[in-house]
């Protein structure tokens, strides 16, 4: 029996989190027994303490911030925690061959530690997923050349990378964080079924959000936090209701920037026409009311969104930014225009509310390559690795 080791920082809502969880609860009982590391708070917690298939430990010092002395507690923490299983795995197998143990980290910062602390505990193999790096062109040029420093450290305590995106997986290489051969490309998977499947009466599930069904509804659905950049839909959104009279709007998500986000719909005369959802987890349940999935991050790895949009055979409208167009296809799934140019945003969504004809040929083409997005092919992609670095180091 494998035991992987999976630590993330937080469980908050997001596709790194549900990324892990999906994995830890589907991984094949016969061969693996999976552990869950992170903080004691996060949305996602409930289902974390609620999942039969994997034990799980809280480390209230592992935080997102960069905080020396927590930090420090944290690295304590999870070196004597992988310390036990190492040594239990140990007493388990036989002390002749190296422990079935392996640790398998997500996020920038439990990435950081987490390899560390591994790397001390002697854990045979450890691996890092990239969901995106901690740095992006619109840092300070000396706070990005920190984070990089700090993820060429880690790299000297990671035995492989799995990348979401390819885009992602270049950079690294680029950048010297890993060699090419200890990386692979998995894609962060989603269950095809469960968003193909949704949508059976749109008229009233359009009601129950609070949306007239007879007219158009454009939606993003993120964090609203800078990554985000939920302002600028909000200013495409105004663009679009100038041109299409009747259109409505909708966010679903919630964070540190929605009195930014409620202050720019103020200011373009949106009240009523755009609602703030807050946090939802019905996703499959909102994509089938809209008739565009519009994104504005400034910076990504490759948000679930766009596979979950394709699956519900929705149009994508987003900024081309780091791996968006490995999902959307511009011209084909939907449109990619310019980081910043929402009001090239805004024409794209214009022209998809005006030949309906044209959206729902985009979104057939996006149920039709959403195949390599599939949840279980995920999983099973990372078994086969994590049974080929263990039997590599033994």
């Amino acid at each position: 029996m494998i035991r992987v080791i999976h630590i993330i920082t937080k469980l908050e809502l997001g596709g790194a989190q549900e990324n892990t969880l999906h994995t830890l609860g589907h991984l094949d009982a016969t061969r693996f027994s999976g552990l869950l590391v992170t903080h004691p708070e996060g949305l996602l917690v409930a289902d974390a303490r609620a999942a039969c298939r994997y034990d799980t430990r809280f480390v209230s010092s592992l935080v997102r911030e960069v905080r020396p002395v927590r930090d420090g507690i944290a690295l304590a923490a999870l070196t004597g925690l992988l310390r036990r299983e190492v040594r239990d795995a140990r007493d388990r197998d036989g002390a002749g061959a190296p422990p079935g143990v392996i640790v398998h980290t997500h996020s920038s910062k439990a990435g950081i530690l987490g390899r560390a602390a591994a790397r001390i505990a002697g854990v045979p193999v450890v691996i890092h997923t990239v969901h995106g790096y901690g740095f992006h062109p619109r840092q300070r040029p000396g706070v990005r050349r920190f984070y990089v420093a700090l993820e060429r450290l880690a790299a000297r305590w990671t035995d492989h990378v799995i990348a979401v995106s390819r885009a992602d997986l270049d950079e690294g290489v680029a950048l010297g964080l890993f060699a090419r051969e200890r990386v692979s490309l998995i894609r962060s998977g989603i269950e095809i079924a469960r968003y193909r499947g949704a949508g059976s009466d749109r008229d009233a599930a359009v009601r129950a959000l609070g949306f007239d069904p007879g007219l158009p509804l454009v939606g993003m659905i993120a964090c609203l936090k800078p990554q985000k950049n939920p302002v600028d839909f909000v200013r495409a959104a105004a663009l679009v209701a100038a041109r299409v009279p009747g259109a409505q709007f909708l966010i679903a998500g919630d964070g540190v920037m929605r009195p930014a986000v409620e202050a720019e719909i103020r200011r373009s005369g949106l009240e009523g026409r755009l609602r703030l959802l807050g946090w939802r987890r019905d996703v499959e349940a909102i994509l089938p009311c809209l008739d565009v999935l519009v994104l504005t991050s400034l910076w990504e790895g490759l948000p679930r969104v766009f596979p979950q949009a394709m699956a519900a055979g929705r149009p994508i409208v987003a900024y081309r930014v780091n791996s968006a167009p490995e999902a959307v296809k511009d011209g084909d799934t939907g449109y990619l225009v310019a980081p910043g140019d929402f009001a090239g945003a805004a024409a794209r969504i214009a022209t998809l509310l005006a030949d309906p004809a044209l959206a729902r040929r985009m979104g057939a083409a996006g149920r039709e390559r959403v195949g390599e997005f599939d949840a279980d092919l995920m999983v099973r992609q990372q078994e086969a690795l994590y049974e080929r670095l263990l039997r590599e180091s033994r």
